[in-house]
């Protein structure tokens, strides 16, 4: 803490805000692992061993489109390539030549709107969902190693919270400007 800090804590309470000096020191820590995390997840560890297992020559990229579409599909939404592109914040046209490369591997198929003739919807094939499973399984078996050795206690306190910061996160990415950044942060350089 800044000595003005200490001041102010000091002033009004009469004694120093260690609650305040625990809480900023938290935060450091969090973002420092957050740091660490996406190193990790940058590797795309999971995505890799899956694409290993089913279905090699795909790129990283296929794999996000088959989970966003999944994700969609789960929400109740119509899984279509403008939900894709938008959902990914992608452009339109960068979304229809990945649901397209997909279809053509047989990972994704179209089928017609019952509602309107004219828009497809996309669905996963058998290979898809093939994919999908392994995808979990890597990523639960990963998960399970990780946590082996700490207490049910522990992972579920564990989950519930972590769930509680990706919602957080979450909100605080749909709550963007049309700038893709953040409401209430300066734009990024």
């Amino acid at each position: 803490m800044t000595n003005s800090t200490q001041t102010s804590s000091v002033a009004s309470t009469g004694k120093p805000d260690t609650e305040t000096a625990s809480a900023d020191e938290t935060t450091i820590v969090i973002g420092q692992t957050l740091t660490r995390m996406r190193f990790l997840i940058g590797r795309r560890i999971v995505g890799r061993m899956a694409i290993a297992n089913v279905a090699p020559g795909l790129d990283l990229t296929d794999l996000d489109v088959l989970d966003v579409s999944r994700r969609i599909a789960q929400a109740g939404g119509e899984v279509t390539v403008g939900a894709i592109a938008e959902a990914m914040r992608i452009d339109p046209s960068r979304g229809s030549r990945l649901v397209a490369d997909l279809v053509s591997r047989g990972i994704l198929r179209r089928d017609a709107s019952q509602e309107d003739g004219r828009r497809s919807l996309i669905a996963p094939t058998k290979l898809g969902e093939n994919l999908l499973k392994e995808i979990r399984n890597v990523k639960h078996g990963l998960i399970e190693q990780m946590t082996a050795d700490w207490s049910m206690e522990d992972r579920e306190t564990f989950g519930r919270l972590f769930a509680r910061f990706v919602d957080g996160f979450e909100d605080v990415y749909r709550s963007s400007d049309t700038t893709g950044e953040p409401a209430g942060l300066p734009p990024h350089p």
